[in-house]
C-alpha cells in the first residue's frame, strides 16, 4: 500500500448525487454538522438542481451559500476522474449502483481517493472488488460500500458486541432487525435490480470467493439459517436475504478480534407468527415478479427516483437491531437503535462515515474495506454522539 498524499486537494469531501432524495438529506446533515473547516462541495449532473439545493442549505447554514457546485454525470468518466483527483473523500448516493456506480469507484481507486456509498447490492460490491480492489490497494484508496442502514448498524453492532466478549474464543451471534419505515423510489429501484439478477449475483459471489480466499487458521461463517423462535428477543426470526451478513463476515475475516471460529445469522425479528409468514410470502412474490420485465417496470413505476417518505412519516419511523451473542462462557444481548433507518439515520451514517474517513485517526487500511474495518470504534463513537444508541441489554 502506498497511500497518496491528498492534503493539497481542493476538497475534503464531495457529495455526488446530492440532488436525489437520499443525497439531499445527506447534504442537509452535512450543512448542520460538518466542521467549519471542512471544505466540501456538491456534485451532480444538473447544475440548476444543485444551485437550488445550495440555496436550501444556505437557509440551514449561511456558510453553505459558498459551496462549490461540480457538474459530473455518473457516466462522464473524464468529469469523475477530475472530481476524484481533486478530492480526499467522495460520497455517492447515485443508485442503482450496478447501473450508475462503477465509473466513480474506478476514478476514486485510481486517484487514491477514499469513497463511501449507500449500496445494498451484493453483485455491485463483488464486481467492484474484482475490478478495482488491486488498484485501490496500490494507491491507498479506501472503498467503503454499504455505509448506510445497509450495513452500518449491523456491521458496527457486531463489532461493538465482539469487543465485549472474551478474546480468542469461538463466537456465535444472531441479529434480529425490527423497524417501522417506508422506502423511496431509489431504494425500490435498487431492490428490484438485486432481485432481478440472482444468477449474475451468484456468479459474482463465486468469482470473488475464488479471488479472495479464506482467513488463514480461522473459520468465519454467515449461513442463511432456518426460521427460529428467539426467547431472548421474544420474536420469530425470519432469515433476511440482505447484504448485511456478507459485510459482517468480511469484517470478521479481516479482524482477528472476532475469534478463531465466528458465526453470524441475520433475521427479521417479528412478534407474531402470521406476520412472519406473510412477510416471507410477500418477499417471495416480489422476487418472482422482479424476474419478469413488464412486472418489474410496473413495480418500479410505483415510486419514481427522488420520491420518498415525508418528514412527518420519517419522524414516526424507527429501527432496533438486537444481537444475541455467546462466547467464552458469556452471553450478551446488545442493541443498536435509532430513528428513521432508510433516510434520516442513513444520511447521518453516510455523512459521519465520510467525516470519519476525512478527519479521524484511523487504522492503515486500503482497498475494499467494511465500516468496521476502516473506521470501527471511531465511527461508533461518532454515531453515538449523533444520537444512535449502542447499548448492552443483558449480560450474564
Amino acid at each position: 500500500m502506498r497511500r497518496q498524499d491528498t492534503a493539497g486537494r481542493a476538497h475534503d469531501l464531495v457529495l455526488h448525487g446530492a440532488t436525489g432524495f437520499a443525497g439531499a438529506l445527506t447534504a442537509e446533515y452535512l450543512a448542520r454538522h460538518a466542521p467549519d473547516d471542512c471544505r466540501w462541495a456538491l456534485a451532480g449532473r444538473n447544475p440548476g438542481k444543485l444551485a437550488r439545493l445550495r440555496d436550501r442549505l444556505a437557509e440551514i447554514n449561511p456558510s453553505c451559500a459558498d459551496l462549490p457546485l461540480l457538474q459530473a454525470d455518473s457516466a462522464d468518466r473524464d468529469a469523475l476522474r477530475d472530481l476524484a483527483a481533486d478530492t480526499r473523500v467522495v460520497v455517492s448516493t447515485v443508485g442503482p449502483y450496478l447501473r450508475h456506480g462503477e465509473p466513480l469507484v474506478a476514478a476514486c481507486a485510481a486517484a487514491g481517493t477514499d469513497y463511501a456509498d449507500l449500496t445494498g447490492e451484493p453483485e455491485f460490491i463483488d464486481r467492484m472488488y474484482l475490478r478495482h480492489e488491486a488498484t485501490a490497494r496500490s494507491t491507498g484508496a479506501r472503498l467503503v460500500h454499504a455505509s448506510g442502514f445497509d450495513s452500518v448498524p449491523h456491521d458496527l453492532g457486531v463489532h461493538y458486541t465482539v469487543g465485549l466478549l472474551p478474546e480468542g474464543v469461538p463466537v456465535r451471534i444472531d441479529g434480529f432487525v425490527r423497524t417501522d419505515a417506508t422506502i423511496s423510489g431509489g431504494t425500490l429501484a435498487s431492490a428490484l435490480t438485486v432481485a432481478s439478477r440472482p444468477l449474475a449475483m451468484a456468479r459474482a459471489a463465486r468469482e470473488r470467493q475464488r479471488a479472495e480466499g479464506r482467513p488463514a487458521g480461522r473459520t468465519v461463517r454467515a449461513p442463511f439459517g432456518p426460521p427460529i423462535r428467539s426467547s431472548e428477543t421474544r420474536t420469530w426470526g425470519v432469515p433476511l436475504p440482505t447484504l448485511d451478513p456478507q459485510v459482517i463476515a468480511r469484517s470478521a475475516a479481516a479482524l482477528d478480534r472476532y475469534g478463531p471460529d465466528f458465526r453470524y445469522r441475520h433475521y427479521a425479528g417479528v412478534r407474531r407468527l402470521p406476520i412472519a409468514v406473510g412477510g416471507a410470502v410477500g418477499a417471495g412474490v416480489l422476487c418472482a415478479l422482479a424476474q419478469v420485465p413488464p412486472a418489474r417496470r410496473w413495480l418500479s413505476g410505483r415510486l419514481e427516483p427522488g420520491d420518498g417518505p415525508s418528514p412527518e412519516r420519517r419522524a414516526r419511523s424507527w429501527f432496533a437491531v438486537r444481537f444475541v451473542a455467546s462466547g467464552g462462557g458469556r452471553r450478551l444481548i446488545t442493541e443498536v437503535s435509532g430513528g428513521d433507518p432508510g433516510y434520516d439515520e442513513t444520511a447521518k451514517m453516510l455523512a459521519e462515515s465520510a467525516l470519519s474517513l476525512a478527519f479521524d485517526d484511523l487504522p492503515e487500511t486500503a482497498g475494499q474495506v467494511t465500516t468496521a474495518v476502516a473506521m470501527g470504534d471511531a465511527l461508533t463513537a461518532r454515531l453515538q454522539k449523533a444520537g444512535i444508541t449502542f447499548r448492552v441489554v443483558q449480560d450474564r
